[in-house]
């Protein structure tokens, strides 16, 4: 009996292959490594190039003694693509944070596995006081980190490594990619990797150029890009986007905030495939524009009304632009409204919650889960008046199975549960309970606003207990790979034997 019950739960997950996969992720990582190495060198910063360096070696020397590992049997399949893409995040992240830790950035593994947790997650949330203070090199890095996890890590995998498109290659696109179902662009998945990284390089591109012929230089530019086409929000000055005050400046990034939180695959197919009527034919779309253009107008409106700002035209570009870089969490602000009250504050926390588009690099709960949402409570509500009425979701012209919209409800429900329960457990150590709600949201949305005296103020993040920051940086991974791909972990099911 008791050797029938140790083998109901041996594992079978084939760990070497999970190994020596994250091998190869870290030897690319610290080939991004090389990147801020540069940058150090080209500003004179030869200390923090050498220490760089020494990340670079520990990084591939790991990952060389990983990719070493010669598996038996070399298949992956489902279990070990979501083990796989959950772990790779905080292998990342843990060698990620060698450059601060060997350059005094941060104080200790605590708050440096915070800051390259919320930079790969594209939260945006720091510890950091003085960014200004910082060296170019670490700058560079804290944005680079935003721009690589921002379109993923492993669809990056996938698009240079081939080897992964026979071993998992389904089960690592489905389990990093955002949405309710994932509809890929090409027939392979390399290839539909391949032209998301593209359009993403493409983006990253254009808004580079753009953003140096207004009063930013070349440092600034691209590392400004890096934070907005992946939504991610950090910044080379204390004050942001705000040390320019500058309404072309402003725009660019405002353009390419909107066209971030929108799905790539609705960008491809109009740029590439001349589908126009992609924009008609998407119900996700006209919600994801009304809300911003409604949420603008609200914005505005209390604005002018409240008598924040003197001049309409600085008033109608702090409305909008800060609305968008709410839904699509990237995290970029432009005014303090908690000093002027919480009703724009409280506004602006509901179009968190929302997010952007699914399928794009927005945090969020994704508004197409609310579409779902709000068409499947509306067809309950009329079958309440007509009992025998057989009824169908419909998103984008076409009926979404049951189990489809099942999924979504669980979703919603967890994602609201995982944030409450975080909530509590940081009012634990001192958080007053609004502003741990709030700070819960943020982290799981992967926006990285900070609310109250203990995370908004010129301390940011690094005042609050080490315990919080844990939790804190684990939900930002729960909200990145979107809940079920980390809590799955969790569950006694994942580890049987089959």
């Amino acid at each position: 009996m008791q050797l029938s019950k140790h083998r109901k739960f041996t594992q079978s997950i084939n760990f070497p292959i999970v190994l020596r996969v994250v091998g190869w992720l870290l030897m690319i990582e610290a080939m991004f490594m090389a990147a801020p190495a540069v940058v150090a060198l080209i500003y004179g910063e030869t200390m923090i190039a050498i220490e760089f360096a020494i990340s670079i070696a520990i990084t591939l020397i790991t990952g060389l003694a990983m990719n070493r590992i010669r598996p038996l049997n070399k298949s992956m399949r489902k279990r070990e693509g979501l083990l796989l893409t959950a772990t790779v995040w905080v292998f990342f992240s843990i060698f990620g944070m060698l450059p601060f830790l060997f350059s005094g950035t941060v104080t200790g593994v605590t708050d440096g596995f915070f800051e390259t947790m919320s930079g790969f997650t594209t939260t945006g949330a720091s510890v950091i006081r003085d960014v200004e203070n910082l060296p170019r090199g670490i700058l560079f890095w804290r944005s680079m980190m935003q721009w690589i996890g921002g379109m993923g890590i492993i669809l990056f995998t996938l698009a240079v490594l081939p080897m992964l498109n026979y071993k998992g290659g389904v089960s690592l696109f489905n389990s990093e990619v955002t949405g309710i179902t994932h509809e890929r662009m090409r027939p392979r998945v390399s290839q539909t990797a391949k032209s998301l990284w593209g359009m993403y390089l493409v983006f990253t591109a254009l808004l580079t150029t753009l953003l140096i012929l207004g009063p930013m230089d070349w440092y600034d530019a691209l590392c400004h890009t890096m934070s907005t086409v992946s939504t991610g929000g950090f910044s080379t000055k204390n004050n942001g986007l705000h040390y320019w005050h500058d309404y072309y400046t402003d725009g660019m990034i405002m353009l390419f905030m909107l066209l971030c939180g929108i799905n790539f695959t609705i960008i491809y197919n109009v740029a590439v495939r001349g589908r126009f009527s992609e924009f008609k034919r998407s119900d996700t779309l006209k919600w994801y524009l009304s809300i911003i253009a409604l949420g603008g107008v609200v914005v505005f409106a209390r604005i002018m009304y409240m008598g924040f700002v003197d001049e309409w035209q600085f008033a109608a570009v702090l409305a909008w632009f800060d609305t968008i870089s709410a839904i699509t969490s990237t995290g970029f602000a432009t005014y303090d409204y908690e000093q002027e009250g919480q009703f724009i504050f409280f506004f602006l926390i509901v179009l968190m919650f929302f997010g952007g588009m699914a399928g794009s690099t927005a945090g969020g709960a994704k508004i197409d889960r609310f579409v779902v949402l709000l068409k499947n409570v509306k067809n309950e509500m009329y079958k309440v008046v007509h009992s025998n009425a057989v009824t169908s979701v419909r998103l984008d012209g076409k009926s979404v199975p049951h189990m489809i919209v099942e999924k979504v409800l669980a979703f919603l429900s967890v994602y609201v549960v995982v944030m409450v329960a975080v909530a509590v457990v940081l009012t634990l150590y001192g958080m007053p309970a609004f502003d741990a709600l709030f700070n819960s949201l943020s982290a799981i949305s992967n926006i990285g606003f900070g609310y109250g005296e203990m995370t908004n103020g010129i301390d940011k993040f690094a005042m609050i207990h080490p315990v919080a920051k844990w939790l804190l940086a684990f939900e930002m991974l729960v909200g990145r790979l979107e809940v079920f791909t980390v809590l799955a972990l969790f569950s006694p099911g994942f580890w049987k034997k089959d």
